[in-house]
């Protein structure tokens, strides 16, 4: 379980982020047009997991905006948004805001944030996720975890930049 804060006030998550090193874990999401999106479809190409509680707030929706400029300039890398939003507003949000470079995948009717230890258990947005960023090389293993501790802040892009450079 990880401490994190939004808007000063601590909440909980239901683990911890996946050690560096380690095989990431399976996930099965759901796309916008309802079909699964699964760990395996990425064999072979670096995945950058961009995931936050939900698009239709200012800071989750800057960080959609921001890895879809930056994802272009990412050789052999995916980024897949990751949230409890439906799948359809996933789609809205994407055509009402020229999204093409990034993947949307939510969670809704998957384990993806027990099983990477973001689901928050407490507080007032108990069962999103926590802002994070997880990284996974091209045979699946995680290079690096990014927690930020304040809900209300936008992640560490630098961090994925410098990790994938």
């Amino acid at each position: 379980m990880e401490t994190v804060l939004f808007k000063g006030e601590p909440m909980h998550t239901c683990g911890e982020l996946p050690a560096v090193g380690t095989v990431a874990p399976y996930f099965v999401l759901v796309g916008q047009d309802l079909s699964d999106i699964n760990l395996h479809d990425f064999k072979g190409q670096r995945v950058v997991l961009n995931i936050f509680p939900s698009l239709d707030t200012d800071v989750c929706a800057a960080s959609v905006r921001r890895f879809n400029k930056e994802a272009a300039s990412l050789a052999n890398t995916k980024v897949i948004c990751v949230s409890e939003d439906l799948p359809f507003a996933a789609s809205r949000f994407c055509v009402a805001n020229g999204i093409a470079n990034v993947m949307t995948g939510s969670g809704f009717r998957s384990d993806f944030g027990k099983n990477y230890g973001v689901t928050l258990d407490d507080g007032p947005l108990r069962g999103l996720y926590a802002r994070a960023l997880v990284v996974i090389d091209e045979n699946g293993r995680i290079m690096g975890t990014s927690l930020c501790r304040e809900i209300t802040e936008e992640p560490d892009y630098d961090f994925v930049k410098k990790l994938l450079s």
